[in-house]
Formats: C-alpha cells, sequence, structure tokens
C-alpha cells in the first residue's frame, strides 16, 4: 500500500477527533507523526475501540511509530481484546476506578470462593430430580459479590499502615492514598447498605443467620495481628453460606447435612488460603504479621494433605446424610485428585506458583456444585426405577 501524506493523515485526525470528542479519554502522548498534544482518543491504538479504518492508515503512513507500540497481528491482537474483569475495571472513569478496586472487582477469585459454597447448599437443599432454585443463585450471587467488597474493604481499613510496607498491596487504594479512610467508610455503608436489601429478600430465620456473620467479617482482619491462624476466621466467614443457602431454601438448617458441609468448606479455606499466604511470608515476617503459611512454614505439604482428607470425610458425610448418588460422590473424588495434584506440585517458595494454586481452587468448587446437581437429577432415577420394582411386584 503506497504511503499516504502526513498532512492528509493529519486532517483524517482532526476530523475523526471532533467527530468522537465525547469518547475522548486523557492518557499518554501520541506518536508524533499524528499530533504533539497529549489527549488520547478513540484513533489511539491502545484504546479499546480502535476504528477500523484510520488506524491501518495511521499505522501505515507513520515512519516514526514508536517501537514500544508496534502494530499488533495475530495472537497480539487477540491478546490486546481479550476481556476480564481488570480491563473491565480500567475502563471505566479514573474517579470510579479505585472503588472497584477497592471491592476487589478487578480481582474476582475472591468472590467467586465466597459464592460457591453457598451454590453448594442451595444445591443439596433442592428437591430430588429438580434443578437448583436459579433466582436463589442470581440472588446469593449478588449477595457474595457485594459482601466480597464490603469485607475487602473493610480489610484495606485496618491493613492501611501493613498495605503500604508490602510490594503486592502497596498499591491497594487506602495505602496507596487513592482513597480517604472517610470516603472508605462511606462506600462501605453503601455496600452493606445495598447487602442488607438483598438479605431482607430472605425468610426470617436466613435474615438473622446472615446478620451474624457480620462479626466474623469485621474481625478477621484483627485476627493476623494475634494469632497464627486468621485462615481459620476466615474459613468461618467465606463458608457461612453453605449454612445460609440452605435455610434459605428450606426456612431453617438441616445440621447433619450444613454442619459437615460447613467444616468440609473452613478445611478448603485452610487449603487455598494457606497457598495464597505464602506469597506474602518474607514481607509478614519484617512487618509482625502472623498467618498459617508462616505456623506451617516447611510443614505446609502435611499439614494441607491433612485439611484435604478432613474435607473429603466431610463432603462424604454430607453426601451420605442427604442421600446423594453416584455422580456426587464422583465429583469428591475428582477433587480429591486434584487437591492431590495441587499440593504435591506447590513450590511455595515460587509467589507466581502460589497464586496459580490458589486460583485453580475454583474449580473444586465448580466440580462440588456440579457434582451435586447431577446427583440431584440421578435421584430421580432412582425413585422412578424403585416405582417400576414396586408396581411389578404389586
Amino acid at each position: 500500500m503506497a504511503a499516504i501524506p502526513v498532512g492528509i493523515l493529519r486532517g483524517c485526525s482532526s476530523f475523526h477527533r471532533w467527530v468522537y470528542r465525547p469518547g475522548t479519554y486523557v492518557y499518554s502522548t501520541w506518536p508524533g507523526c499524528v499530533h504533539t498534544n497529549h489527549k488520547k482518543n478513540v484513533l489511539d491504538p491502545r484504546w479499546p475501540h480502535t476504528h477500523r479504518f484510520y488506524t491501518p492508515l495511521l499505522n501505515t503512513g507513520c515512519p516514526s511509530r514508536s517501537q514500544s507500540s508496534p502494530r499488533k497481528t495475530g495472537n497480539q491482537a487477540a491478546t490486546r481484546h481479550h476481556f476480564s474483569a481488570a480491563s473491565l475495571v480500567q475502563s471505566m472513569p479514573e474517579n470510579v476506578q479505585p472503588y472497584l478496586r477497592l471491592a476487589r472487582l478487578d480481582k474476582p477469585i475472591g468472590t467467586w470462593l465466597l459464592y460457591l459454597p453457598c451454590t453448594w447448599s442451595i444445591a443439596l437443599a433442592a428437591d430430588p430430580g429438580s434443578l437448583p432454585d436459579l433466582s436463589m443463585l442470581a440472588l446469593f450471587g449478588t449477595g457474595a459479590i457485594l459482601m466480597r467488597g464490603a469485607g475487602c474493604t473493610i480489610n484495606d481499613m485496618w491493613d492501611k499502615d501493613f498495605d503500604r510496607k508490602v510490594e503486592r498491596t502497596a498499591s491497594r487504594p487506602i495505602a496507596a492514598g487513592d482513597i480517604s479512610r472517610f470516603q472508605s467508610l462511606v462506600f462501605l455503608g453503601g455496600q452493606l447498605s445495598v447487602a442488607l436489601c438483598v438479605l431482607l429478600c430472605l425468610n426470617n430465620y436466613s435474615i438473622a443467620l446472615g446478620a451474624s456473620s457480620l462479626l466474623l467479617v469485621v474481625t478477621y482482619p484483627l485476627m493476623k495481628r494475634i494469632t497464627y491462624w486468621p485462615q481459620l476466621v476466615l474459613g468461618m466467614a467465606f463458608n457461612w453460606g453453605a449454612l445460609l443457602g440452605w435455610s434459605a431454601i428450606t426456612g431453617s438448617c438441616d445440621w447433619s447435612v450444613c454442619l459437615p458441609l460447613y467444616v468440609s468448606g473452613i478445611l478448603w479455606t485452610l487449603v487455598y488460603d494457606t497457598i495464597y499466604a505464602h506469597q506474602d511470608k518474607k514481607d509478614d515476617l519484617v512487618i509482625g504479621v502472623k498467618s498459617t503459611a508462616l505456623r506451617f512454614n516447611d510443614q505446609t505439604k502435611p499439614w494441607l494433605s491433612g485439611f484435604s482428607v478432613a474435607m473429603l470425610a466431610g463432603l462424604t458425610l454430607t453426601g451420605l446424610n442427604c442421600d446423594q448418588t453416584f455422580p456426587y460422590y464422583a465429583a469428591v473424588a475428582l477433587i480429591g485428585g486434584h487437591l492431590a495434584h495441587q499440593i504435591y506440585t506447590l513450590d511455595i517458595n515460587n509467589v507466581e506458583d502460589c497464586w496459580k494454586k490458589f486460583s485453580a481452587n475454583r474449580n473444586v468448587g465448580f466440580l462440588l456444585f456440579f457434582g451435586i446437581v447431577f446427583g440431584n437429577l440421578w435421584k430421580r432415577k432412582d425413585t422412578s426405577e424403585i416405582k417400576d420394582v414396586s408396581n411389578q411386584s404389586s
């Protein structure tokens, strides 16, 4: 393709900026061959909605284009347009982004780990042969987003001074000074108010049960200052949904089912959050923060193995007490294999590997959820077989 005179390019660029001025964002400088001011708009190659016509022209007719931002093709182009929670947060207005990061909306793994125990109990409480209540799953999903955000806000308000001293957390909005403590308090009030509206959609038993979890949410950040077992308190808070989901469906808790499920969830949290804590153990030693990662140290794998075995025993007991079927136990077996591989291959001194193993625990939660769902549907088959046998005998 023949080179296009720079004058024509500048004219096209000026016209395009005038048309799309409402979408203009302020970032760093443009390549000098297009224009010299510091506004970047939809014509910039890094803008997520780059114009399909003018951008190729600008790339072709711009011999002085910086080598740090070459024209992207193939896999690079696919990566540039890859959707993620972090990219969604980054596309929001700059004055909103700190609040979204404070609620950890850019890192949804924590929300999944809070939400999945809710789905287990909702699915377990469904009638034999039935799918779980989709409206209840959606309601609890909304609550998980809000309460995880509120929990992170409380945590960051408590840990402001600690976070500044840890490389991984120094950029958090409160520690970095992007949001004041008063602004955080107002934001926390908003999150809890909306979460209360969600809670009030449930029955009275569940409202009381859900409200009682707030004590755990508020006190968890203090535990890392006084005990090497803050992950235990986190597990108690994060798996409260294993109790709440069942009561939301049935009106109360069947403790023969809910209690072993809840304990299994706590043991699961001890596994994944100990792995997570190994990322910061060097900084934690310096600033005086306690964790199970420091408590177990080189004995981490035996401890995690013990927690995993106890978790599997609890899940098996849960299944027996609610008459679960083959798909459920198959899922529990797969979870055992997943955890065994995770612990065996874990490198507690490799930050990237710890994050990878921690994030993989979302798969554990999904495996159990689908095992419960298919196990429940399998009950219909068992029931119909019993009816057929009884009809034949009569």
